[in-house]
């Protein structure tokens, strides 16, 4: 028998922080619990959120070297902290749950200040600042590599590998197997930068398909996702070169995408490598340098390490690179599902279902005093009627 408890999952306004706090929001829903999410308004603005998942928003208080900086970031953090705790007054959770970004930094202070338990996951192979600020007070720590820098070996007692949670539409692609591919087949490839594209593959790619040996090139499939400004130019490149592509600059559709694709070109996000390892597709990876403490260069190490994919510094990307690299593992007789084998190998499915059941071993009693209705804690601090969605009743 499932016992109804209320959760709370906090998370920064970006994809890579989102969708994990969503998969799990679904999941604990699923699971018969109330879920909250405390976000920002970029947050807000990113699609995905379970419909029985009530949205509030949160100051971002940013804290940077400036010194400029340090005052209203202060006075931001302070107030998102107050705002929480009164969420926390009404809708009593059982635990707060951290995904990383700055607004997560007062929620999970708020619980502190509460004595509410904490978890705090991580989605990359470096511990993020805010989880790095709050490692020390957590009840446990969910990661989604076996190594992860910046995490101190005295938090060993409370570290545990769940992996990164990915949507269903994902997770359903792993039962699939990797589509055949024959000597004269389609060969479709993926082009994707992240949640908004990326103007290096949009520069890059195009030129570095069209050097190509012939009989590859000529059976190429293109999907790519671009910048707004740059799909214009990316077209005509295309058309150029005489490879058929498809552009956007968002894919709604992408989980599709992605099943139907031999090999995929991209940056090397938390989500992304997850995906891609979940459904167990080859790729090339371009790490984005400035990501925060250069994550996604080590992001990458468990699938290239493994054979499931080939990483591609940004300063040695070039045309001329990338048509070598993908020369290697498409021209090889059983390279390229070799590659989809290994990736699939570096996968963890059961990330969500495995976070979930992390999150339910804390707690306070197991029956609540009572369960509140979805009505209690709408009024904790102000949200607007487009972003605050029903909770279960």
């Amino acid at each position: 028998m499932t016992i109804s408890r209320h959760y709370v999952l906090a998370a920064g306004g970006t994809g890579g922080h989102l969708i994990p706090a969503f998969a799990l929001g679904q999941e604990l829903i699923n699971r018969g619990h109330h879920v909250a999410l405390i976000t920002d308004a970029r947050g807000a603005k990113i699609p995905g959120c379970p419909d029985k998942m009530a949205t509030h928003l949160l100051p971002a208080g940013r804290i940077t070297k400036k010194p400029s900086s340090w005052f209203p970031g202060i006075l931001a953090i302070a107030q998102g902290r107050k705002m929480a705790r009164r969420l926390y007054e009404k809708f009593e959770p059982s635990a707060v749950v951290g995904f990383g970004g700055y607004p997560a930094f007062p929620a999970l202070l708020g619980a502190f200040a509460e004595k509410i338990p904490t978890i705090i996951h991580e989605q990359n192979a470096v511990l993020g600042r805010v989880n790095r600020f709050t490692a020390r007070h957590v009840n446990a720590i969910a990661t989604s590599y076996p190594e992860v820098l910046r995490l101190s070996p005295r938090y060993a007692s409370k570290v545990h590998l769940v992996g990164n949670p990915i949507r269903e539409e994902v997770l359903a692609l792993r039962d699939k197997p990797y589509p055949p591919l024959l000597d004269e087949d389609i060969f479709r490839v993926l082009v994707t930068g992240g949640s908004q594209g990326a103007t290096l593959l949009s520069d890059v790619v195009p030129d570095g398909l069209s050097q190509l040996p012939l009989n590859l090139r000529r059976r190429l499939q293109v999907t790519q996702q671009c910048r707004a400004e740059d799909i214009e130019a990316v077209r005509a490149a295309y058309v150029a070169h005489g490879i058929p592509a498809e552009l956007a600059t968002y894919l709604p559709d992408l989980p599709e995408r992605l099943g139907w694709a031999h090999m995929v070109i991209s940056r090397a996000g938390a989500s992304t490598i997850a995906e891609l390892t979940c459904a167990g597709r080859p790729a090339i990876l371009v790490p984005l340098p400035s990501a925060t403490d250069d994550h996604q260069s080590y992001n990458v190490k468990e699938m290239v390490q493994a054979g499931g994919a080939r990483a591609i510094a940004q300063p040695a990307f070039t045309a001329v690179e990338l048509a070598k690299q993908i020369e290697k593992i498409a021209l090889e007789p059983g390279a390229l599902k070799n590659a989809a084998k290994a990736a699939k190998n570096c996968g963890r499915p059961n990330a969500v279902a495995d976070l979930a059941d992390l999150v339910e071993s804390f707690g306070r009693a197991p029956i609540m005093h009572h369960i509140k209705s979805p009505s209690d804690h709408r009024g904790a601090f102000n949200t607007s009627p487009a972003l605050a969605k029903e909770n279960a009743a």
